[in-house]
């Protein structure tokens, strides 16, 4: 019998090593093949129901969508090989029933330009495809480029300074260059336009993490005591008045009331997230509703989106059309919806970019909008994992700072359709026709994945070498 102070006995052969552990990169190639069979599919359910024919538009959108998010799940094997293997196939999935309704609008407007006999204008869909392969290059690239993402916390300040030029551009410029619908928010020239905001939010979202690791303790400090929480100190409010400043400029000089509601929020859950302190959240719904309340007392354009969020029927000719047209596509798909290509989604006008969802939800119906709403769920759970798994503190916040940031834009894009709260001209993210917003989602999307990387990449293991002298176990030797 063995005593219990005598060792284990080694098999003979020894241990086996124990087993790597599993990428799962086959796992994402599998989910990325359904996201191409089921984009397919519904891009041949439109054809079918619009053009009772198969067009070579179903084959090139097809074709060029499998070989960019082939190309996406090659490069991430090579460049990112642990990255969480749902965040790819999910958005590849967004995207792809995004072309799908962009081409079924596509032939909608092709079929009004006919009745009306005017020109049939050029497919944006093409465009689209377009703009997801370059988003796609700027993934890889990011994957390629960016070896290690906690480089970016030693240009913080220069991330930040560039994040508030970006936002100011199109203030300062005038408004033939930078105007469209009454909202500056773009820079225009001939034969080329990009939105800066898109990009600036995740320069800010960079620049907001490294300042909060770099300064815990000044955040952390408690000040009064109230209900139960810690205030701040006052002298310590300065980054939370200096976002909400900015938030208020966007709203005012850029009319973009969308945009300035997504830094506040961000930047406001974030701190959240860094001091674990419900006093900031108290502070920043406090002067939140301050601004807004300003805004609605000095700016026309804020009391209109207001006026038209309590009452869209009371001007239903002008303002409250958009809005309205919107509830009668949601009311008309019900449960079940109309079915891909059987509703009339192009009554709702801007149904391309800042209303996709009342045409998903018209043509999918309640059913469709809850599992499209399910998949940035989704994504933005497995993005909150990993600001979890990851082991520094920055990765930790610029991973929720990123993955709230989807949550905060999706839920004010649906609750301005669904007139939950008033409307903010944001786009629906990897979903709307767009191609500023589908870079910028996909450089987020690539900061994510290296993130997610390097939370699951398995601790290299400790090589074994001589004990040092102090620590050498002390032995009897016989006499010779």
């Amino acid at each position: 019998m063995s005593t219990p102070d005598a060792p284990f006995p080694s098999p003979p052969g020894g241990f086996a090593p124990p087993p790597t552990q599993s990428t799962r990169r086959n796992t994402e190639l599998i989910l990325i093949g359904c996201a191409v069979a089921i984009t397919t599919i519904s891009l041949v359910l439109v054809e079918a129901s619009q053009e009772q024919t198969i067009t070579w538009d179903l084959a090139k959108y097809a074709l060029t969508y499998t070989a960019v998010f082939v190309v996406a799940h090659l490069a991430v094997r090579r460049y990112a090989p642990y990255a969480d293997p749902l965040l790819l196939p999910i958005v590849a999935l967004l995207n792809g029933l995004g072309l799908v309704l962009i081409h079924r609008l596509d032939l909608a407007d092709a079929e009004n330009a006919v009745y009306q006999g005017l020109p049939i204008p050029s497919p944006d869909a093409n465009q689209q495809v377009l703009w997801t392969a370059l988003a796609i290059g700027g993934f890889v690239a990011v994957l390629i480029l960016l070896r290690d993402y906690r480089l970016l916390a030693r240009y913080s300040y220069t991330v930040g300074l560039a994040g508030l030029v970006l936002l100011a551009i199109p203030a300062l410029l005038p408004s033939r260059f930078s105007e469209v619908n009454g909202a500056k928010i773009w820079i225009r020239l001939p034969g080329f336009s990009i939105q800066p905001g898109e990009f600036a939010k995740i320069l800010l979202i960079i620049f907001f993490a490294a300042v909060l690791v770099a300064k815990r303790d000044l955040f952390t400090t408690a000040g009064r005591h109230f209900l139960g929480m810690d205030l701040p100190r006052a002298r310590d409010l300065g980054p939370i008045l200096v976002a909400w400043i900015v938030s208020v400029a966007i709203m005012v000089f850029e009319k973009d009331l969308g945009t300035s509601l997504l830094v506040f929020g961000t930047v406001l859950v974030m701190l959240y997230i860094a001091t674990e302190r419900a006093g900031w959240l108290l502070i920043g719904g406090a002067l939140l509703v301050v601004g807004f309340f300003i805004a609605y007392q000095m700016f026309g354009h804020v009391r209109v989106r207001v006026d038209t969020w309590l009452d869209p029927l009371g001007d239903y000719q002008n303002t409250g059309y958009q809005i309205s047209q919107s509830l009668f596509g949601l009311a008309t798909g019900g449960i079940a919806g109309t079915g891909l290509g059987s509703g009339r989604p192009s009554q709702v006008p801007f149904a391309k970019t800042d209303f996709i969802v009342a045409a998903i939800g018209e043509e999918l119906g309640l059913i469709g909008l809850a599992a499209v709403l399910m998949l940035f769920l989704i994504l933005v759970v497995r993005g909150l994992r990993t600001a979890l798994a990851v082991r520094d503190s920055f990765g930790k916040l610029l991973a929720a700072g990123l993955s709230f940031t989807i949550a905060i834009q999706v839920f004010v894009v649906v609750g301005g359709v669904t007139k939950l709260i008033p409307l903010t001209g944001l786009t629906t993210p990897f979903v709307s026709y767009g191609g500023s917003s589908l870079l910028a989602n996909y450089l987020l999307l690539a900061l994510l994945m290296k993130i997610s990387d390097a939370a699951r990449t398995p601790a290299a293991p400790k090589k074994k070498g001589p004990a040092p002298i102090a620590d050498a176990p002390t032995e009897m030797l016989g006499r010779q």
